[in-house]
C-alpha cells in the first residue's frame, strides 16, 4: 500500500517539515558527490554505529543525531521525504512548529538508541530519517486516528486508490515493523534487509507516547467533523 496524500488539511504553512525535507536534500546531494573514501568516513563518523556509542562518553553521542540526516540511496531518502511530507505538516500543525522540531529530533534520536541497544556491539552503521519519521507517525496515529490515507493498493496487478482511516493504516505499518523486528533478533539483532526495524519501534512509541506532552493546539479545525480527539 502506497500513501498518497492524508485526508487532513493543515491550517499553517509546515515550516519545519519543509526545511527538514530541505536539509535531508541538501546533505544527499553532498554524499552523492563524495568519492568513495570519502563516503566512508561520513559513514564512520556520523551514521550511527552502535558499537561506537557509550553512554557514558557524551564525545560519542554525536552520530546520534546526524545519522537522521543521512541516506543510503535515492530510494531511500524518497520514501523517507514522502512519509514525512504526507504526515509531517498535520502533526507539525497540531505542536506548533518549535515544539515539532524538538519533537523531531528526540523521536530520531530516541529511535536511533533503541536500535543501539538491540543491535549492541554491531559495527554496521545505520542511517537515515525513518526513526524521527516514525516518531511523526506516532503522533499522527494519536492527534488523528480517525483521518484516513488515500493508497494505491494493487488487487490483481491493477493498482486501485483505496482511503484507510489512519489508526489502521499506522496500527498494521507498526504491527509489521514489531514482528520483523522480533525475527530480526534471531539473526544476532542485525538489520535484516538493510532495514533498522527496532529504530521504527522506538521512533513510532515515542511519537505515541510524547504526543500529547507535545500538543500545542487542541481545539478541532472546523473543516474536519470525522476527526477525534482523545482528551
Amino acid at each position: 500500500m502506497l500513501p498518497i496524500k492524508d485526508t487532513i488539511r493543515s491550517r499553517s504553512f509546515p515550516l519545519v517539515t519543509w526545511v527538514i525535507i530541505a536539509i535531508n536534500a541538501v546533505v544527499f546531494f553532498l554524499q552523492m558527490g563524495l568519492s568513495q573514501s570519502q563516503q566512508e568516513w561520513v559513514l564512520q563518523t556520523f551514521a550511527l554505529v552502535p558499537g561506537h556509542i557509550q553512554l557514558t562518553n557524551p564525545s560519542t553521542w554525536l552520530p546520534l543525531l546526524t545519522h537522521m540526516f543521512l541516506h543510503g540511496g535515492w530510494l531511500h531518502i524518497l520514501s523517507n521525504m514522502w512519509i514525512l511530507f504526507i504526515f509531517g505538516d498535520n502533526v507539525e500543525d497540531r505542536m506548533g512548529s518549535l515544539r515539532y522540531l524538538v519533537f523531531y529530533l528526540l523521536g530520531g534520536i530516541a529511535a536511533g538508541l533503541i536500535q543501539a541497544i538491540t543491535m549492541l556491539n554491531s559495527t554496521a552503521p545505520v542511517l537515515g530519517a525513518s526513526g524521527a519519521i516514525a516518531a511523526v507517525m506516532g503522533a499522527y496515529f494519536f492527534y488523528y486516528p480517525r483521518a484516513r490515507v488515500i493508497t494505491i493498493t494493487p488487487i490483481f496487478f491493477i493498482p486501485w486508490y483505496v482511503e484507510i482511516p489512519a489508526v489502521i493504516y499506522l496500527g498494521l505499518w507498526f504491527v509489521s515493523q514489531f514482528y520483523s523486528g522480533l525475527f530480526s533478533i534471531f539473526f544476532n539483532n542485525i538489520t535484516v534487509g538493510g532495514v533498522a526495524w527496532w529504530a521504527h519501534i522506538g521512533g513510532f512509541l515515542f511519537g505515541l507516547v510524547m504526543a500529547r506532552p507535545f500538543c500545542f493546539r487542541k481545539s478541532p479545525p472546523c473543516w474536519h467533523t470525522d476527526e477525534y480527539y482523545p482528551w
